[in-house]
């Protein structure tokens, strides 16, 4: 596989998003806390910041750590005449900042990012009402730019596992796998991986879907799930792709190829009006029908962009729906202790014409590694 490309990148339409919010609030403004919702409307990325959407103004406030950053990511975003910056030294004095901002009117806030205590002090200067979701509705259609960010971050991450993959037949730990691919990742253009990697081997750590990648060797026999998602300007990219260490038992070669007959199953019904249960059926009915049911422990995808997990989900009681510009994650697996595990994930764009794919790299069943000869 070759190195993913590094030309730039197309900018993201961040001048129109606070009016986009106000679209939404009906007079009322609004108090963004969450570090994500911040950084879609602001760029901004520096760990502490709040911003105010009010009917006339919006600020961004942040303390004097960040005050260059804020104002050099607001000009790079085209966002320096349409948002202001307002910069305190201590917590009372950004506190008061932001009670400024908000004025005297009715304030929505992001109820499920703020704490008791936060939100009991600033609602006793401010008319504060829990906020409905009003950016993270905004988030889930993705632009070119952001998408264009997460599928460089798709193709690196490709690349690496591509790269590393044989190295799983030189009985490595997990962790040496882990550690060579987030150093490629780096070394292709990441800023980092999405998450901590996930490689899981054996009968009883690849049983274990979210498994703490630790030392164990990997050694002939094993099922191998890894992981793995690289980190691109703020956007994330997801895949799991599942590996036999040398020659496939019949009964792994069985649940690998279910595995990925649900897998496919659940990509073919991705589309806009989708519902999420429906995309986590078409998985799960197959499993049920062949008699591992029970061995499928989790939900079949979610949502990606500026966080790893975030709207729409697909599981047994989502009424999510998909719309063009969602980008998800189809990933059923089967688990059992004893056995270990198989996970297929893809990332997928819902486009008008149904599901596009943006990792790539091969999983059909050849590709499961065996023992280098040489």
């Amino acid at each position: 596989m070759t190195s993913p490309s590094l030309a730039p990148l197309p900018s993201i339409g961040y001048s129109a998003r606070p009016d986009a919010a106000r679209a939404r609030l009906d007079g009322a403004t609004l108090l963004v806390s969450t570090p994500s919702n911040i950084r879609w409307l602001t760029s901004f990325g520096g760990s502490l910041g709040w911003v105010v959407i009010a009917p006339r103004r919006c600020v961004l406030v942040t303390d004097g750590r960040y005050a260059e950053r804020a104002a050099a990511d607001l000009a790079i975003a085209g966002l320096d005449d349409v948002v202001d910056l307002a910069v305190a030294t201590s917590r009372p004095a950004i506190r008061q900042l932001v009670i400024d901002a908000a004025g005297t009117g009715p304030v929505r806030a992001e109820a499920a990012d703020l704490t008791h205590a936060t939100w009991l002090d600033l609602g006793g200067q401010l008319d504060l009402h829990p906020d409905d979701g009003t950016i993270t509705g905004l988030r889930r259609v993705k632009d070119d730019g952001e998408l264009a960010r997460m599928a460089r971050a798709a193709d690196i991450a490709d690349a690496a596992l591509a790269a590393v993959a044989p190295m799983l037949a030189d009985r490595p730990s997990e962790a040496d796998v882990r550690d060579e691919l987030e150093h490629r990742m780096r070394r292709l253009g990441a800023d980092g991986p999405s998450y901590d990697t996930i490689v899981a081997s054996g009968p009883q750590n690849a049983a274990r879907p979210h498994h703490e990648t630790g030392r164990r060797t990997i050694v002939e026999g094993d099922t191998v799930i890894v992981d793995v998602g690289a980190l691109v300007d703020g956007y994330h990219s997801d895949m799991t792709r599942t590996f036999v260490v040398g020659d496939a038992t019949s009964e792994q070669q069985h649940i690998y190829d279910l595995v990925l007959a649900a897998q496919l199953a659940g990509l073919d019904v991705v589309a806009p009006g989708a519902v999420g249960k429906e995309i986590d059926a078409a998985c799960r009915d197959l499993f049920a029908a062949a008699g591992y049911g029970d061995w499928y422990i989790h939900g079949t995808g979610h949502g990606v962009g500026l966080d790893i997990h975030e709207d729409p989900f697909s599981s047994t009681v989502s009424t999510d729906e998909l719309v063009v510009g969602d980008v998800v994650t189809v990933e059923p697996g089967l688990y059992r202790g004893g056995f270990g595990g198989v996970r297929i994930e893809d990332l997928v764009v819902v486009t008008a014409a149904g599901g596009r794919r943006l990792t790539h790299l091969s999983k059909d069943t050849p590709c499961l590694p065996s023992p280098r000869t040489t």
